[in-house]
């Protein structure tokens, strides 16, 4: 049977510093920031030719009180002033993200709220494009890029960032053109040593890449405040531990702002169909050589590149030592195996590891099922063709919930966790008055 499963990519507007965040906001706040991003989105009524405002959940993650501005078709959410006020289900993982529930396709948004106005507006702006990008034409399924967590693929990704700030910060027109030519030629050459990265790569700026640039758009930042915005954007990404789920966040919105500058809605002319880098190549008129390999050698040092590679060597030598380590306790020993049904999955995209063939380690993440609620917070593989996960074998069993390291299960009553005694791991079972071993 085939599975049925929602990936939701939660903490992913990561430019947001978390110094900036406020408490979280009385009912009268909440209002003003609904007719904030209603105001904006009829503003921006051009970018795609519709306005983006729709159905909002703003959600408190500590006591999983929601505010919408529209009612929902159940009628579950009661009006409170001129907004709807509810509960989030546990079932629902809280994320940034689009879903569907009771009836509608909403934008869901963690609170709080940042208290700066363009990245509240980018974020929320970001989401509502989450909610209408199907109808645009846009999928929203994409793979990792799993060749950035590699140590090549790490460098050639840094080197063609650090030309994308070098061109943000141009004052001459010539000076910007060489350094925006450059970050392509790092980038060509990243996907002619990873030739699969030519695709993989082009799904996320499509999905992730297209919502971020909307939001970048939306929020209508100032020409200094774009500046400082990227910058800081970039800056703040590269220290995230892994890039595989995330950089198109930075790379999609900085290209798409200096084609803007020569087509102001670049963005209604590419389909699902286009590969963004050739077609931000061909509209920005960049010319890329033949010989890469000889081109980034010249002019790889102009972009810290010394520096980028002696790290990058560093931190391979402690990914293989991780890589064993997770090797050993998700496959080798004995572990326990859930297989999904009609999985809801949330989280970080900013710290997983992916693990050759055998999947992707992800430190955070929850998992709602059919079978339950899994909360794990100290590392789970998913297996590559996301059918099921492993973690550590149980230390803890209270009637139907289970536990183990960094990790706790609660099991709905019609399922068991018993242990194979071929193999030795635990797997989850339908309930059959079956006894644990």
């Amino acid at each position: 049977m085939k599975k049925v499963f929602t990936v939701i990519v939660c903490l992913i507007h990561i430019s947001i510093a978390f110094a900036q965040q406020s408490k979280v906001e009385n009912i009268d706040s909440i209002s003003n920031y609904f007719k904030e991003i209603k105001y904006v989105t009829k503003q921006g009524v051009k970018l795609w030719n519709r306005d983006l405002y729709g159905s909002i959940l703003l959600v408190n993650p500590e006591n999983r009180l929601l505010y919408s501005n529209e009612p929902d078709i159940k009628n579950t959410l009661k009006l409170q002033k001129d907004i709807y006020v509810g509960t989030l289900p546990d079932s629902i993982n809280i994320a940034n993200t689009s879903m569907q529930w009771n009836g509608k396709t909403w934008a869901m948004i963690m609170l709080p709220l940042s208290k700066d106005r363009y990245d509240r507006i980018n974020l929320l702006a970001h989401e509502l494009f989450h909610t209408v990008q199907i109808s645009l034409g846009f999928t929203q399924y994409n793979k990792e890029s799993n060749h950035l967590d590699l140590k090549d693929g790490r460098i050639y990704l840094r080197l063609e960032l650090e030309a994308l700030k070098k061109a943000i910060l141009s004052n001459t027109q010539k000076e910007q053109s060489k350094h925006l030519t450059n970050a392509f030629i790092f980038r060509k050459y990243r996907n002619a040593i990873f030739p699969e990265s030519y695709d993989t790569e082009n799904q996320l700026e499509l999905n992730e890449g297209l919502a971020e640039y909307t939001g970048f758009m939306i929020s209508n930042r100032n020409k200094e405040a774009a500046k400082q915005h990227f910058v800081n954007s970039v800056n703040t990404f590269i220290k995230n531990p892994t890039y595989v789920r995330s950089f198109a966040y930075n790379t999609t919105p900085i290209y798409g702002n200096f084609l803007r500058k020569k087509d102001k809605y670049w963005n209604q002319k590419i389909s699902a169909d286009n590969n963004l880098t050739d077609f931000f190549i061909e509209n920005l008129n960049i010319k890329i050589p033949t010989d890469l390999k000889a081109t980034v050698v010249k002019i790889f040092k102009e972009y810290n590149g010394e520096e980028i590679i002696q790290e990058e060597e560093i931190r391979e030598a402690k990914i293989k030592i991780r890589i064993a380590e997770y090797n050993s306790k998700f496959i080798e020993q004995p572990h326990f195996e859930i297989g999904f049904e009609n999985m809801n999955i949330s989280f970080d995209p900013r710290n997983i590891l992916p693990i050759g063939d055998k999947g992707t380690v992800y430190p955070n993440m929850r998992v709602t099922d059919n079978w339950g609620v899994l909360e794990v917070n100290n590392g789970a593989l998913m297996f590559p063709n996301w059918n099921k996960i492993s973690i550590s074998i149980p230390t803890k069993i209270t009637g139907q919930l289970i536990e183990g390291d960094g990790w706790s299960l609660q099991l709905n009553k019609n399922y068991t966790v018993i242990r194979d005694e071929t193999s030795s791991n635990y797997i989850l079972v339908k309930n059959k008055n079956i006894s644990l071993l």
